[in-house]
């Protein structure tokens, strides 16, 4: 029963991004050319909305499904990982037209060549985790 109400989520989540245009390849080269604000808007709703339920959730200390109290850890110091790391993120969204979320969705929406873009991806995550330990953080 509880996948089913994470499967609904993520049905309601990928209907929301495609309405939106947020899976749109030319919504997101715009962005990328700073021609459009719409993008922009989502992002910063995004960030809005989540910084009001962090907000929620440690002043109410909310519990999770299990009943255990959610901890919200602190972020390490360090400027250059997170520069680094949001550089190769962003350059990899420009370059594929796709962040990791819409990669599903574009998948599910018949587009069958993003199934590259997804291998791609898993591709780049197994390498990271397999030198996870051998970069500088």
């Amino acid at each position: 029963m509880k996948l089913l109400k994470y499967l609904l989520v993520g049905f309601i989540f990928g209907i929301v991004l495609t309405k939106s245009e947020a899976v749109s390849w030319y919504r997101i080269y715009e962005m990328f050319h700073f021609q459009s604000f719409h993008m922009y808007g989502i992002i910063m709703t995004a960030v809005v909305t989540g910084i009001i339920g962090i907000q929620i959730i440690k002043r109410k200390q909310l519990k999770d499904i299990k009943g255990k109290p959610i901890e919200i850890q602190d972020k390490e110091i360090g400027n250059a990982r997170y520069w680094i790391g949001g550089t190769l993120f962003g350059l990899g969204w420009a370059l594929v037209g796709s962040c990791p979320g819409p990669i599903f969705i574009l998948l599910g929406a018949g587009f069958l060549s993003v199934g590259l873009i997804l291998v791609g991806a898993t591709l780049g995550t197994f390498v990271y985790g397999v030198f996870k330990d051998k970069l500088p953080h």
